[in-house]
């Protein structure tokens, strides 16, 4: 088997937890032979765990890409705003990429990187990890096989969690579409890029509600201080207090440390990050502006209806799906991994329950690191592949979504039908 190597752009928490540690755990598919990292700490935490060459380690993505052509790929990590430049410049230098998610945060942009790589030969594949857990590769099993017939109404939900909210869309990275890009592409160009592949069409055209309407300095409880650390008279009522993640055994202090560290720290070091920093910030006093809720309407094709709905304000993160069939129906849930089949003329009912995988996002994580690799060797892949010529159809849809959200219209979205 040909060993892949591969340089690093961005060495965050996507580049250093989720893509990565693949390689770690499959060292005769590849090795991680370059980094390109602003921060010191984390590039030097990065070279450490990856044991990787000092005179391939760089302070930016330009000093990497300056050099001569020295390994297969590169895996692109960087913020959303910050990903164009280097793709452009990895495919002129022969780069095959693994791009995260969203591909740009303009729409000219997404298209500009597709028509590069075509001109270049360029492989490169956008990070919709879901895809490649073997829970949706059942569900996508089950509707290929037709135990359902033709697919005619999708009910889909995106359950964020409160606290996943609170930290990645009110305090965190994402939290004004001014500076990065709208939630709808942010965090769900995943579920249009799903149902795109579950179902198997085109979406024609889409209509968007939603809006920002309870993380808002006019929500704030009485006594709310700047920082929760700042003696919150609220602290004690209040959902988003930021210790009670801390005190949470659960994902919520997982979560914490995700977003504070590239490692788990000591509470001291804790405490130092969210008594000033962005983290420990009230939710009803940041310069958020993206929604905490959305519903996107949409109709495929051959006429198949779709309503998604995003929403901050649910216990657990999670996706859960009904599809509706002229021959049966299936209920999933991506959380308990289930998958409940109903069959219109036998009256029988099936439940699948997918095995449990290691690695983020249910395995997709190093699902796709695995498949990237096989693609880049030149082995026969899945059709699951998510090249940037299948993911630009999900971008625009999302981009789309935010155009009939602001706009209060519908939006043809089919062949030849977006301008954005």
């Amino acid at each position: 088997m040909q060993k892949i190597n591969i340089a690093v752009i961005g060495a965050g928490a996507r580049g250093m937890y989720a893509y990565a540690p693949y390689l770690l755990d499959n060292p005769g598919e590849g090795k991680i032979v370059g980094v390109a990292e602003p921060d010191r700490e984390r590039r030097e935490a990065f070279c450490k765990k990856y044991d990787v060459p000092s005179d391939k380690t760089f302070n930016s993505w330009d000093e990497l890409l300056a050099v001569p052509k020295f390994c297969d790929a590169v895996i692109i990590a960087t913020l959303d705003d910050m990903h164009f430049e280097p793709a452009m410049r990895a495919m002129e230098l022969g780069y095959d990429i693994l791009l995260e998610k969203p591909i740009s945060v303009s729409p000219h942009e997404c298209m500009k990187l597709a028509e590069k790589a075509n001109e270049t030969g360029a492989k490169v594949v956008v990070c919709h990890v879901l895809r490649y857990t073997s829970f949706y590769r059942e569900l996508k099993k089950q509707l290929k096989s037709g135990i359902i017939g033709d697919i005619v109404s999708v009910v889909h939900n995106e359950n964020v969690a409160f606290f996943h909210q609170a930290h990645s869309f009110v305090r965190g990275n994402w939290k004004n579409s001014d500076e990065t890009c709208p939630m709808i592409l942010a965090k769900c160009c995943h579920d249009m890029d799903l149902l795109n592949w579950l179902i198997d069409s085109e979406c024609m055209r889409l209509s968007s509600f939603g809006s920002l309407m309870h993380f808002k300095p006019e929500n704030a409880p009485a006594g709310a201080t700047e920082y929760c650390l700042d003696g919150c008279a609220a602290a004690e009522t209040c959902p988003y207090y930021v210790m009670r993640y801390r005190e949470n055994r659960s994902c919520h202090k997982g979560f914490m440390f995700y977003v504070c560290e590239p490692e788990p720290v000591s509470e001291e070091v804790f405490l130092r990050n969210v008594k000033n920093g962005r983290y420990g910030r009230c939710v009803y006093k940041c310069d958020n502006n993206v929604v905490d809720h959305q519903v996107v309407n949409m109709e495929y094709e051959h006429g198949t209806t779709v309503a998604f709905t995003m929403s901050a304000f649910t216990d657990k993160g999670s996706r859960t799906t009904k599809i509706m069939g002229t021959k049966g129906e299936i209920a999933a849930n991506d959380l308990k991994k289930e998958i409940i089949i109903y069959d219109f003329l036998s009256g029988n009912t099936t439940t699948i329950v997918t095995a449990d995988t290691t690695g983020g996002h249910g395995g997709g994580d190093s699902g796709i690191m695995k498949d990237f690799l096989a693609y880049v060797r030149g082995d026969r892949v899945s059709d699951s592949m998510t090249t940037i010529q299948v993911s630009v159809a999900s971008h625009n849809m999302a981009f789309a979504a935010e155009k009939s959200r602001l706009e209060n219209t519908v939006i043809e979205t089919g062949s030849g039908g977006l301008k954005l």
